[in-house]
């Protein structure tokens, strides 16, 4: 029986040289981790069946017992707990819910959501929570790539948000010298750029929108984002930027770094389970850590390797807040073939990549807003901001895709206009192609769609006004 919750050591570090932090378990026979996973699964449901009403209620109803789960397979018979439910729960039961399994006096950290999309969620975090979750971003940063030489600057938002703050424990107990820079403040980006090329970061953690928009601030102000900034490593969450080919391509392309995708949700910290190792072939799934499944959206089960599916995540180390069988509401696609690093854990090879709310159904086709980011930022051209606009014309679904055209574009079209027919000629045919669905196109001129320092939000669906 593994020792629950697991205890780690402050001054452990990998062997020099070594791609692993804990090699062991990250190159373990996948059966042999299914067993210590199942292992982990009955403790942390027992834990959370003795102290929470929420989930002794939940289990009983559905008639399940930890004691019972002696496979995999058994687990799928788990419910799923879900984001409306947490915030019902903890509406009911203020401020952390019935399903805070420790002593209210035991919370270190409160974190949450905006609440912009519906009531705000409390996530109580114990200190043992947050101990042991540092330990696990460390782990997966150097896996990443990361190293105690680096300096990381994190240029996101320090405020309910879990990810800056995972960052930048997961930096510190990594032995890195951090720079919390922040975002959001007017004139930051501006500043920023100064700092980065004082200091000489080498490694960056934000969303992908926001390093594009650190990007275009840069050529604004005469930066060089290769010469002036040297980073060699920038990971990401919040947002599938990172996970898209022509948007990775386009991160290293501008900075001369590794681009690395990582990210699952707040609920589920550490979110770095989800990540990707320096070959950047998708996110392993360190399912040692936090358990996932991809689960069929119509069958609710487990899908095959090479299906797409739901994350269903549950924690393995939370003694806290702990999610178990968490309905994330994302997409993704998965695999067990090997990765070149080693690792054997199932990797997400396209990343997350969309929502099963926020796939858009137009005239019978199945659109993710990332098929078409995909798109633009891989045409020569683009001038890196878009919108999507679903509207319904006398009961007809229409696809409108505001484009930004680049400078160079603009510039050249004042001497010869047909260039502008000839790109929206272009957009269109590979929207079509990727999609399936003609879009009408609205092409604008740089700069003018409004830029983030945060997560994107690039689709309005218009036809709801219609419903």
């Amino acid at each position: 029986m593994v020792s629950w919750p697991p205890v780690y050591d402050d001054s452990y570090m990998p062997p020099s040289g070594s791609p692993y932090w804990f090699r062991e378990l990250e190159t373990m026979d996948p059966k042999e981790r299914e067993k210590l996973i199942v292992e982990k699964l009955r403790a942390q449901m027992q834990w959370a069946y003795e102290r929470s009403s929420f989930y002794r209620r939940k289990w009983d109803e559905a008639g399940v017992k930890p004691d019972r789960i002696r496979t995999l397979e058994d687990f799928q018979d788990v419910p799923f707990v879900t984001k409306d439910e947490i915030r019902k729960d903890q509406a009911e039961n203020p401020p952390f819910g019935s399903y805070l399994c420790i002593d209210p006096e035991e919370v270190l950290r409160i974190h949450g959501t905006s609440g912009t999309t519906g009531r705000p969620t409390a996530f109580a975090i114990g200190k043992g929570d947050w101990h042991r979750i540092a330990n696990a971003h460390a782990r997966i940063m150097w896996g990443a790539g990361i190293r105690p030489s680096d300096t990381i600057f994190i240029g996101s938002f320090f405020s309910l948000y879990m990810g800056s703050w995972g960052a930048l424990v997961g930096g510190e107990r990594l032995g890195a010298k951090c720079f919390p820079f922040g975002a959001g403040v007017p004139g930051q980006t501006l500043m920023g750029l100064s700092w980065m090329k004082e200091i000489k970061p080498t490694a960056f953690y934000g969303t992908p929108s926001y390093a594009l928009y650190i990007a275009e601030v840069a050529k604004e102000n005469g930066f060089d984002c290769r010469k002036d900034f040297r980073f060699r490593i920038m990971f990401f969450s919040g947002e599938p930027g990172a996970g898209i080919p022509s948007t990775k391509r386009l991160i290293e392309e501008t900075f001369g770094c590794k681009c690395i995708d990582m990210g699952s949700t707040a609920e589920m910290t550490p979110w770095m389970t989800n990540g990707e190792c320096e070959e950047r072939r998708g996110m392993h799934l360190w399912n040692d850590v936090v358990y996932t499944e991809l689960v069929d959206p119509k069958t609710m089960r487990v899908v095959p390797y090479g299906c797409e599916g739901v994350p269903v995540y549950t924690h393995l180390e939370r003694t806290s807040q702990p999610m178990i069988r968490f309905w994330s509401g994302d997409l993704s696609m998965w695999t067990d073939e090997p990765c070149p690093c080693g690792r054997t854990y199932p990797r997400l090879p396209r990343g997350i990549y969309g929502r099963v709310d926020d796939m858009l159904v137009i005239r019978g086709e199945n659109v993710y807003p990332s098929a078409i980011e995909e798109v633009l930022r891989a045409t020569e051209g683009f001038g890196g901001e878009f919108r999507i606009i679903v509207s319904r014309e006398k009961a007809l679904d229409e696809l409108r895709v505001q484009v930004e055209y680049s400078s160079e574009i603009q510039k050249a079209a004042e001497r010869e206009p047909a260039i502008l027919d000839r790109f929206e000629k272009e957009v269109a045919s590979k929207i079509k192609a990727k999609v399936g669905l003609r879009p009408v196109l609205e092409l604008m001129p740089p700069g003018t769609l409004e830029r983030t320092q945060f997560k994107a939000r690039r689709v309005i669906d218009r036809r709801k006004l219609f419903d």
